[in-house]
């Protein structure tokens, strides 16, 4: 068993590293690499993928054509694509595996050689982590565009208002504004001049970024393209209305800064006293897994979704809508 975990932990390792350095040399997104035969620099992306070929790449390749069809692996693209992620569905599930691995193996050593860590380190690493990584990549990346948002509605309305139609304003939004809002105008833009509909290219916008005022947005450009009227004029309302939400969000964010940070350094005395522990007393520690093992698996198993609990009561109260 601990072999077998050894040689799992090499090669899920050697996976890891293989697909972090994937993501960090890629230069272009999903959709971009879907546009990309379509434009300039197609052969640049050609080439740099030839480079990556490898057996990795073919498991990957293997793994992404059984599940890019499925619902399950639009799921994964539709999740990789909101936090940004230069991965495909069949690149995301090795390193989940790879994550797996590893967590069972570093349950498997710290706990003493029980199986029951070994697994609940897979299961952790292996599913919960990968994706507590992409949700806190997708809350960052929602964030900085919102904090864009009343800038590129500015930008626009100069726009408009110099005569330029909806397609230049977007353009001159993705030339101008920094990432992430403009590499989003710019994927909007490739699809319009593909013959996208509008409607549809936002559409797929607001589906990459879940945004309540991005939403607001859209629908106003939505109804001014059938209904008529100056969209400068609504796009400056919409802009001072975003603009002072953002102020009121990062007010209330200061002030509720204690009561987050307070949840999580509560959370992480526990662990971090019990790494200690473990550290200067292992025989101690260890009293939690004799015979029967299940009174102090139970306990350990209760502590954790009693913290757990308390950590999300306390970004519960912190959380206020505006």
């Amino acid at each position: 068993m601990t072999t077998v975990l050894w040689v799992g932990g090499i090669i899920a390792l050697l996976l890891l590293v293989i697909g972090v350095y994937t993501t960090v040399t890629s230069e272009r997104s999903i959709i971009e690499e879907r546009l990309g035969r379509y434009l300039e620099e197609t052969e640049q992306a050609a080439s740099s993928a030839e480079e990556r070929g490898s057996a990795t790449k073919v498991i990957t390749d293997w793994l992404n054509s059984l599940v890019v069809r499925t619902r399950y692996g639009d799921r994964i693209s539709e999740e990789l694509a909101r936090a940004d992620l230069k991965f495909k569905p069949g690149e995301y599930l090795v390193l989940m595996l790879a994550a797996g691995f590893l967590g069972a193996l570093a349950g498997y050593y710290f706990g003493g050689g029980s199986s029951l860590l070994a697994v609940a380190g897979l299961f952790f690493g292996g599913f919960i982590l990968p994706r507590i990584v992409v949700k806190r990549q997708q809350g960052a990346r929602l964030k900085k565009f919102n904090e864009q948002l009343p800038d590129m509605l500015n930008l626009m309305v100069n726009s408009l208002r110099a005569g330029f139609s909806t397609l230049q304003a977007m353009e001159a939004v993705s030339k101008e504004l920094p990432h992430p809002i403009s590499s989003e105008f710019r994927r909007v833009v490739q699809e319009m001049q593909l013959g996208i509909p509008m409607e549809r290219a936002l559409e797929n916008l607001l589906r990459r970024i879940p945004s309540d005022d991005l939403d607001l947005v859209i629908t106003a450009i939505n109804v001014q393209r059938e209904v008529g009227g100056n969209l400068a004029e609504i796009l400056e309302t919409i802009s001072h209305t975003i603009r002072e939400r953002v102020r009121v969000k990062g007010e209330i964010r200061a002030l509720t800064a204690q009561v987050s940070y307070s949840g999580r350094f509560l959370a992480l005395i526990p662990l971090l006293l019990s790494l200690a522990l473990w550290g200067i007393n292992r025989e101690y520690m260890m009293q939690f897994f004799i015979e029967p093992k299940i009174c102090g698996i139970g306990i350990l198993a209760l502590s954790a979704v009693m913290i757990v609990i308390g950590y999300l009561v306390m970004e519960k109260i912190g959380d206020i809508e505006v």
